[in-house]
């Protein structure tokens, strides 16, 4: 199954609120990890846990930008709406969060999910336990990680995976990208992707280079992505901006 598949067919199975669909997702000893609960659930605990949730609640879900894929992972973001008795959307804010799955064949091994992540103001960080030093110290780590390190080229890059890296908890680490630099997992890794892809463009190896091969060195799984992650930044195709640098530099 294409990673596009599985994920439409994941939010499917969410949004009609069936909680053995949701379940199926996952390999018969596939682990579903709840981070802001700090909980794992099997698939039978989660079609229960789910059965629950479902009966007390309706939300919309829906993707949230660009989906991250290569062999054996899936990364995206997604937005939650509430729904009203009727089925309408709530004008209450939305919540946000963020998913990345493991997979064998087509199903999932591990299905990690943040939610409740980018959209959501710094005071519910309020009870985190993270002081005004310790944020300074992560970012001060996570600026050095990225801009010495380059670690944001690695395709792989996982939320996990760099609060390893900075030596951090998840839950902290979402906390210093989001209120500490005001933006989202992807959004702060893409910047400095993008950032680099854009000395790539400049140079003249990188106008010698073809903007697939630009766009997996600067650590993108998919030519697509890379597109949409530069438009979104610079507000113009790798292409535009290639010509206009080009043109600028006669």
């Amino acid at each position: 199954m294409q990673a596009t598949e599985f994920v439409e067919s994941y939010f499917d199975a969410w949004n009609h609120r069936d909680p053995q669909a949701v379940a199926d997702h996952l390999s018969a000893d596939g682990i579903y990890l709840d981070i802001p609960k700090n909980v794992r659930r099997s698939q039978d605990e989660l079609i229960t846990s789910l059965s629950g949730f479902f009966s007390e609640s309706q939300q919309k879900y829906e993707l949230l930008g660009e989906i991250l894929a290569n062999e054996n992972s899936i990364a995206f973001q997604y937005r939650i709406y509430p729904l009203s008795n009727n089925g309408e959307i709530d004008t209450g804010a939305p919540l946000c969060g963020a998913e990345f799955i493991t997979l064998h064949g087509d199903a999932a091994m591990t299905i990690t999910d943040y939610y409740d992540v980018p959209c959501l103001q710094s005071h519910k960080y309020a009870k985190s336990g993270l002081s005004d030093e310790q944020m300074r110290a992560y970012k001060t780590t996570l600026r050095h990680i990225m801009q010495v390190q380059q670690i944001f080229l690695n395709p792989d890059l996982t939320l996990p995976k760099l609060a390893e890296e900075v030596d951090c908890s998840v839950n902290h680490l979402s906390q210093v990208i989001n209120a500490g630099f005001g933006m989202s997992f992807f959004d702060y890794l893409n910047k400095y992707r993008i950032d680099y892809a854009k000395q790539l463009l400049t140079t003249l190896d990188g106008r010698a280079s073809a903007i697939l091969n630009i766009a997996f060195t600067v650590g993108f799984n998919s030519n697509s992505a890379f597109y949409a992650a530069f438009k979104k930044c610079v507000g113009k195709t790798p292409a535009q901006y290639r010509r206009e640098q080009v043109l600028n530099s006669h």
